[in-house]
């Protein structure tokens, strides 16, 4: 059983649990019951993995298995059964897998049994990945099973997923028309990649033990351009005290725009694209550009996650250009330790240099320490000023962190780009630049152009580029194909997986559009295949079209796996898929 040495947990600032220590006793039976909100369900999070301790030490010892003794009996504590997606991508390594999933299987996901149940209607396009919280108190409503969903219409919405109306439970919107508060047009921005208008598209994240959700909107507010970090209260959509905080940020430095040695943020050609990141207590945002309309930088910034204070600021191209961080809207990536991972796309590159603090086509190894951003290491490829000159973004994919692995590396990562490279790097070692060839990295795959990110379940990879198949590649040290996808009828990106642990694993995939289709419509297409053999399709959304047909997509739509349930953002809905046999939802 786990034994605990000092394990303290604390969020921005405050205290859950405080140097707590549990050591087994033959014969014995450790218990801990204890008022509502003492820190019971925070202890276990940790002692399963589902949350990261702030210090301590948690040890799990095989002699200590044998005695068949119990450590804790909780009082309160959701069951790890169900799903909680409370950040693009399930978790902050971005592996993109729901390990809790015992509903969906391979035995009963197909035509038949497995349909779409209904679709709600919201007031603009969700590019953000719907997020999932299980039985929530609402008051005077109970416990219920809530989808947020947001839109780019400068809505977030929660719905019952168990309910059985088009309406929402609560509903929160930035925009006040009357007094000049609207979203952006792509006229205004320059862009017609996000249409008609621009408003929420960052996945946003929850702090379930504050019940707090964080959001990144955008507003023209009486032809003032405006980026707000929003913190809002999760059972009713209220604006949390100190919420919300305008963007704004300086730094020193002669790159693209600056005035006087100062580069400023433009809340206009700056564009949020990469999810939020929530950890150590801070929300992490990033920025890119639109349509590469200039002069643009890409930025890094952190907020107190209880006070929306601004932390710390990095600009990746403050002497130079471009450098965006967009990752085709996948999220930035933390480690165990606090390090966040992102991936820049084209830009000036001096980083080799003494002094050089220019990123573009890098993958960048950050950590906040104290009031500053500092980039601890990097790897750039060897032909970057080749990926610049042809718009070939290594960081049109986001990074993923594989698990702890055996042998001499075990801490690995996969990214791939434009260029057709799929990537395993040391992330203790990224190696930075190397003259001439990239002997630092563990291995490259030659592959097409991708966008979107990998997924990671149980040493395999899953990874879709333009060859409009998703491949599998099995993890040992070095990458091995294993299987690969029927090709789709239109582009996907970024596979999903859901599984009972390493059992009755399932792997989706949304086919979407082309990045030149940002006004033509098709349906979206969900695909599900047997994660154990992805040449075996078990279902996708158009064997029976008439009542399975997905609304329109967008694009880079990353399904959502939840409690039996199968979330997809589209043009103005969310469809819900699942057992048709557990109950037909009907619109009303």
């Amino acid at each position: 059983m786990p034994e605990l040495r000092h394990v303290s947990k604390i969020f921005s600032r405050i205290p859950a649990v405080e140097d707590i220590s549990v050591f087994e006793r033959a014969s014995e039976v450790t218990g801990r019951l204890e008022r509502s909100s003492s820190g019971k369900s925070t202890t276990m999070k940790m002692v399963s993995g589902l949350s990261e301790r702030s210090s301590g030490e948690i040890r799990f010892a095989a002699k200590l298995l044998s005695r068949f003794s119990l450590l804790f009996m909780l009082v309160g504590f959701q069951s790890t059964d169900h799903a909680q997606v409370l950040t693009a991508q399930y978790d902050n390594s971005r592996t993109g897998a729901d390990l809790h999933e015992t509903i969906l299987k391979p035995s009963n996901v197909n035509s038949r049994d497995f349909g779409k149940l209904f679709s709600r209607t919201v007031d603009g396009d969700v590019f953000a990945q719907p997020l999932y919280v299980a039985s929530i108190a609402i008051a005077g409503k109970g416990k219920r099973d809530l989808v947020f969903v947001a839109t780019e219409h400068d809505s977030v919405y929660a719905f019952d997923v168990n309910g059985r109306r088009d309406v929402p439970l609560w509903k929160a919107s930035f925009l006040d028309p009357p007094h000049g508060v609207t979203t952006l047009s792509e006229h205004e921005v320059s862009c017609p990649f996000i249409t008609p208008e621009v408003g929420i598209t960052p996945t946003p994240v929850i702090d379930v033990d504050s019940k707090t959700m964080y959001v990144l909107a955008r507003t023209n507010e009486n032809g003032v351009f405006v980026q707000k970090l929003h913190a809002l209260d999760i059972t009713n959509g209220e604006e949390r005290a100190g919420s919300p905080v305008v963007i704004s940020a300086t730094v020193q430095g002669s790159g693209d725009g600056a005035v006087n040695g100062t580069v400023n943020f433009d809340p206009l050609k700056e564009n949020p694209r990469a999810a939020l990141l929530l950890v150590g207590g801070e929300v992490y945002l990033t920025w890119a550009s639109s349509c590469d309309v200039g002069p643009y930088h890409g930025w890094v910034m952190a907020y107190d996650a209880r006070t929306l204070r601004q932390t710390a600021v990095l600009n990746t191209s403050p002497d130079g250009g471009d450098a965006g961080i967009w990752q085709s809207d996948m999220g930035p990536a933390a480690d165990e330790e606090g390090n966040i991972y992102v991936a820049t796309g084209n830009g000036d590159f001096n980083g080799a240099k003494a002094g050089g603090r220019d990123f573009g086509d890098s993958v960048l190894k950050l950590r906040l320490e104290g009031e500053q951003l500092v980039v601890r290491d990097y790897f750039t490829p060897f032909n970057q000023e080749i990926l610049d000159a042809k718009d070939w973004d290594l960081g049109s994919q986001g990074p993923v962190l594989l698990p702890t692995q055996a042998g001499a590396r075990p801490h690995l990562l996969v990214i791939a780009g434009k260029e057709g490279k799929l990537y395993l790097l040391d992330r203790d070692r990224l190696g930075k630049f190397h003259e001439g060839s990239d002997t630092q990295i563990v291995q490259a795959i030659k592959v097409k152009d991708a966008y979107g990110a990998a997924a990671y379940w149980h040493g395999h990879i899953f990874f879709t580029d333009r060859s409009d198949t998703t491949r599998d590649f099995i993890q040992g040290g070095q990458l091995i194909l294993n299987g690969v996808t029927n090709r789709m009828p239109s582009p996907a990106a970024t596979p999903i997986v859901s599984a009972d642990g390493t059992k009755n694993a399932i792997l989706w995939v949304v086919s979407t559009k082309e990045w030149n289709e940002a006004h033509i419509d098709r349906p979206a297409v969900l695909h599900a295949y047997d994660a154990t053999d992805i040449t075996h399709e078990l279902y996708n959304s158009e064997q029976k079209g008439d009542r399975d047909r997905a609304d329109m997509t967008v694009r880079f739509c990353i399904p959502t796996v939840a409690d039996g349930h199968v979330f997809i953002g589209a043009r103005g809905h969310l469809d819900v898929y699942g057992l048709l046999n557990q109950g037909t939802h009907s619109q009303r």
